[in-house]
């Protein structure tokens, strides 16, 4: 199974580790480098605005993709991260580190829209569940390694140690790019121009991936959630040091262990119905978080969030990519992506502002995300339709997107 893919599908699966690693190096030690820069009751901004630029800068991404090519946009991404990291050692006042933090989302506005657009150019249909589900994994293993790595560094070497690996890593990704062959077809390539980079309203989202686009956005309003708040959680719970990760170690190795399942499950089984057993899980690990005293009970939950994670994830980008137009695709994942950071920014917002650093808000925190994922189940169940695989999939697929898209629409 695994040697049936390219070169190139390897290639971009090792980019995917170090640029998820890059970023995810920084996640545990920020909000405690925010406090003491002063800037403790800004926690929430942290993922914020980091997933603002990334929202904002997906239309155009998007669209780049589409026009100018998949590996640019890609390498555009990751020196972003690449630049950050040599930034941060220099932000030493709130404002700063808050400005940095807004930039340092471009990167993820690029990067993995490009990466998506590219591996469905090379993948057969038949095995995009399994492809994405492939990508999640090494992109997990970079978030897995990451947050780990980074407390280590932090606290065996330096702050600033950590900040240069991280655009170490993200430099590494730049050069494995390097070496991959654009999938873009040349008719419609374009040399860039700013005149690219004029947005019209139909060109910021796809109205045929609405749906996913729509569960996207309920199911990655937790994950906001508990960027902001599991590192304190953590501490108050007793973990610290090289332990202070362990939810996000837990998470991502759960994660890991169902995505190629996942991917092939969808491909089998059908989206929708993969997607009801991920909002479930999704559910019960909220459910367990809202009510967790103890070390024990706080990894369970993080392992079944991470299974509910792990389903969810490659069967989002499927069936994206499934509604998507090809001639579009860059654009569809780019609405799958807005939605996606959308619901990370409100949720880290209104995890900030709901925990306000006092520990009994805690359940509250998880309750608001156990209400989201409940709506996006809710919504699975009875707003959307699930198509078996087999060609009679494509034919639904087909007109699920003209009835949300309008014939006009459909190419």
């Amino acid at each position: 199974m695994l040697g049936s893919y390219s070169r190139g599908f390897w290639l971009m699966c090792l980019s995917s580790f170090l640029f998820f690693l890059s970023f995810n190096l920084l996640l545990p030690e920020l909000p405690q480098h925010l406090t003491d820069l002063g800037g403790g009751e800004y926690k929430g901004f942290i993922i914020a605005l980091f997933t603002l630029t990334a929202a904002i800068s997906r239309p155009f991404s998007g669209k780049l993709s589409d026009t100018v090519g998949r590996i640019p946009v890609m390498i555009f991404g990751s020196l972003v991260c690449f630049v950050c990291g040599f930034f941060y050692p220099l932000a030493l006042t709130v404002s700063g580190f808050l400005l940095l933090r807004l930039l340092h989302g471009f990167s993820t506005g690029f990067k993995p829209t490009a990466t998506a657009a590219y591996v469905a150019d090379i993948v057969p249909t038949h095995k995009r569940g399994e492809a994405m589900g492939l990508l999640g994994v090494t992109g997990s293993l970079g978030m897995a390694a990451g947050p780990a790595l980074g407390s280590w560094v932090a606290e065996t070497f330096s702050l600033n140690t950590m900040f240069y690996l991280s655009s170490a890593a993200a430099l590494l990704s730049v050069l494995v790019q390097g070496t991959l062959t654009e999938t873009l077809p040349q008719v419609q390539r374009h040399r860039f121009s700013f005149s690219l980079l004029k947005i019209k309203l139909d060109e910021i989202l796809e109205p045929r991936v609405l749906s996913p686009a729509l569960v996207t956005l309920l199911c990655l309003f937790p994950f906001g959630a508990v960027l902001t708040v599991i590192p304190d959680q953590s501490r108050l719970l007793g973990l610290a040091g090289p332990t202070k990760g362990l939810f996000y170690i837990c998470y991502t190795l759960a994660s890991l262990a169902v995505r190629l399942a996942a991917g092939k499950a969808s491909d089998t089984y059908g989206r929708v119905l993969v997607l009801r057993w991920s909002a479930g899980l999704l559910a019960l690990g909220l459910a367990v978080l809202v009510w967790s005293p103890s070390v024990p009970v706080f990894l369970v939950a993080a392992v079944i969030f991470g299974l509910g994670t792990g389903l969810n994830s490659p069967t989002l980008y499927a069936w994206t990519i499934d509604l998507s137009h090809p001639e579009r695709r860059g654009r569809g994942v780019a609405t799958m992506y807005i939605a996606l950071e959308v619901g990370i920014g409100i949720g880290a917002l209104l995890a900030g502002w709901v925990f306000d650093n006092q520990p009994g808000r805690l359940p509250w925190v998880h309750a608001l995300s156990l209400a989201c994922v409940l709506a996006a189940l809710g919504y699975l169940l009875l707003g959307v339709k699930a198509t078996p695989p087999g060609p009679a999939a494509h034919d639904d697929l087909a007109a699920q997107a003209m009835a949300v898209a309008g014939p006009e629409e459909v190419v």
